[in-house]
């Protein structure tokens, strides 16, 4: 890999700021809101974030990154698409999961649901994500379809797949900075008490989590190579070609 040393950085920065966001949620909803529980009450709505914050948005960008991460070049891209996959279902889970939380408070608290932008930018992206997951099990998982459409529709697959991100971060600002306004009543959010000053550092964690992964999903450098170049590589007959070609084998990828 290329760059070697700026992706370990930007790698450790983006796990860095996505478990202190981890922790941050935990904090959060333990100390200064009612918990967690499942009981239709406030402690069931805090699912909400936990879910959204830890699982939707970090375990997908772990998914989006995953083919990046050099040490996963050993293993087949087979096995990485079933990896990549899961990752994104799990992420999917967490988030159905965590809506599910918001329709169960709301109904027993007689609050009106998808009233809110939050909640109908937030059921878009969810819509999106789940149609997204379903085409590319079609389409790049199952071994009947031709390459010529794989090959076709991943520069879209890439595209979708980051503007769900961006849109699921948003998501979350949103619903940080609505919940804060609400739950908020003596002092109130505009009096910055340490409550609030305390999740809009959470919101800024997230969004350098975000800004992490696209920063290294997009660089071209780090790019995993396609099999045959690994093979090469890999490969006893591979060490004279890849003295004599150096880097520029490294940008050879699908």
């Amino acid at each position: 890999m290329e760059n070697y040393k700026q992706f370990v950085v930007a790698l450790s920065a983006a796990a860095a700021a996505g478990l202190v966001t981890i922790v941050f949620v935990l904090r959060w909803v333990l100390y200064y809101r009612e918990g967690l529980a499942w009981d239709g009450g406030l402690a069931e709505f805090n699912w909400h974030p936990v879910l959204h914050l830890a699982g939707f948005i970090f375990l997908n960008g772990a998914a989006i990154i995953v083919f990046r991460l050099p040490w996963t070049w050993q293993c087949s891209k087979v096995t990485m698409k079933f990896i990549h996959a899961g990752l994104n279902l799990a992420a999917f889970i967490c988030a159905i999961i965590s809506s599910v939380a918001v329709f169960d408070f709301h109904n027993a608290a007689k609050i009106p649901n998808m009233y809110s932008l939050h909640s109908w930018v937030g059921l878009v992206a969810i819509s999106l994500f789940c149609l997204q997951i379903v085409l590319s099990i079609g389409i790049f998982l199952v071994p009947f379809t031709p390459v010529s459409w794989r090959a076709a529709l991943m520069p879209l697959h890439v595209f979708v797949g980051h503007s769900l991100f961006g849109s699921t971060i948003a998501v979350a600002l949103m619903g940080i900075t609505e919940k804060l306004i609400f739950g908020l009543s003596d002092p109130k959010y505009k009096d910055s008490p340490p409550e609030a000053v305390f999740v809009n550092a959470m919101g800024v964690l997230v969004v350098a989590y975000g800004v992490a992964i696209l920063w290294i999903s997009t660089r071209p450098s780090w790019k995993r190579p396609n099999d045959q170049v690994l093979h090469v590589l890999n490969s006893s007959a591979g060490a004279e070609v890849k003295t004599k070609m150096g880097p520029s084998l490294s940008r050879l990828s699908d």
